[in-house]
């Protein structure tokens, strides 16, 4: 069924070269992958930008993931995959609407495969409810407001830690922030839960002053709560010291690996918040921090890969790895 499932997401992209390679009896397979992880190409879906010499060079410091997705696997020998997942331009495209930001059938599909072998997270800065609703999926963890709000798999015994969370936002800074911005066109207010986010991508220019103004004034008034920047958005989380990194790190703790060498994490994300789970794994010195980005910009991540379309690839191609690796 796993194979038959990476088969179709293969399939719906046009994705067939990595399903080639010598033929095999059928019948002799008794439900296995017809290749040894060894036998995976490294082409990728989309060649780079070659017009672009300024993406070219960043390249070469941040190679793509996919290309490089045998060097990878090579270090996963005695160790095991953790993989970490923004939500917003990684696992669904940036859109207008930011309650339209679905994820692709594909998509769900080959988190859900990835999740059957690698214990798998999503870490976002939207509430985890709505996380949830985008994803639905049982089998991965969920971090929403980067990280403040954390929910494991059913099938595992721990679940919220209540030291790891914060109060309700009060409902009197949203409706303030509401009913102050309400004469704005464009702007949209989002409640995250842990955190509230003021979209302004549909702002005029001439507007987006006016905007910034009435919410440092509306946090004047509230000393616990600072602004924090995203992909046109900008977020007023509580004035703690939790981020996606530390996200990261409690997962793995909650997992056993806080202090363990034999782990491997992969984290993929495209926002300027996910550089905190990045720098994590520098100063760990293990896994893999890539950015989702077609354009050349400051990063500690590792690799890259340009847009969810990649990302959609790179987690096929790691759902199959684990698939061939299973006894």
């Amino acid at each position: 069924m796993v194979k038959e499932n990476i088969r179709k997401l293969y399939k719906a992209m046009g994705l067939q070269i990595l399903l080639s390679g010598p033929k095999v009896d059928r019948s002799s397979l008794s439900g296995e992958l017809e290749t040894e992880p060894s036998d995976f190409s490294d082409e990728q879906p989309n060649g780079p930008n070659l017009a672009d010499p300024r993406y070219i060079s960043w390249l070469e410091e941040h190679p793509c993931a996919i290309t490089s997705f045998h060097g990878m696997m090579s270090n996963t020998q005695g160790k095991q995959i953790v993989v970490f997942l923004d939500y917003d331009g990684t696992l669904s495209p940036i859109v207008n609407d930011p309650d339209r930001a679905f994820m692709s059938d594909p998509m769900r599909s080959a988190v859900r495969e990835v999740a059957m072998h690698f214990p798998t997270a999503i870490i976002s800065g939207r509430s985890r409810d709505k996380v949830y609703e985008f994803v639905k999926l049982d089998e991965v963890y969920y971090a929403g407001s980067h990280g403040m709000d954390i929910m494991v798999p059913p099938l595992h015994v721990k679940s919220y830690d209540g030291k790891y969370q914060t109060n309700t936002l009060e409902q009197k800074m949203l409706k303030e922030l509401k009913r102050r911005t309400n004469g704005i066109p464009g702007a949209l207010v989002e409640d995250n839960r842990f955190c509230i986010s003021v979209h302004y991508r549909h702002v005029l220019d001439k507007d987006y002053g006016t905007l910034e103004e009435i919410i440092n004034n509306v946090l004047a008034e509230y000393a616990l709560f600072r602004v924090t920047r995203g992909k046109k958005v900008l977020e007023i989380r509580p004035m703690v010291e939790w981020n996606k990194g530390d996200a990261l790190i409690y997962l793995l703790q909650t997992l056993g690996f806080s202090d363990s060498a034999n782990v491997l994490p992969f984290y993929i994300g495209d926002d300027k918040t996910d550089e905190d789970a990045f720098k994590v794994l520098r100063s760990m010195g293990q896994g893999y921090p890539i950015i989702v980005s077609s354009d050349p910009r400051e990063t500690l991540a590792s690799h890259s890969l340009r847009d969810p379309s990649e990302v959609l690839f790179f987690l096929i191609r790691l759902a199959r790895w684990g698939e061939a690796l299973m006894p």
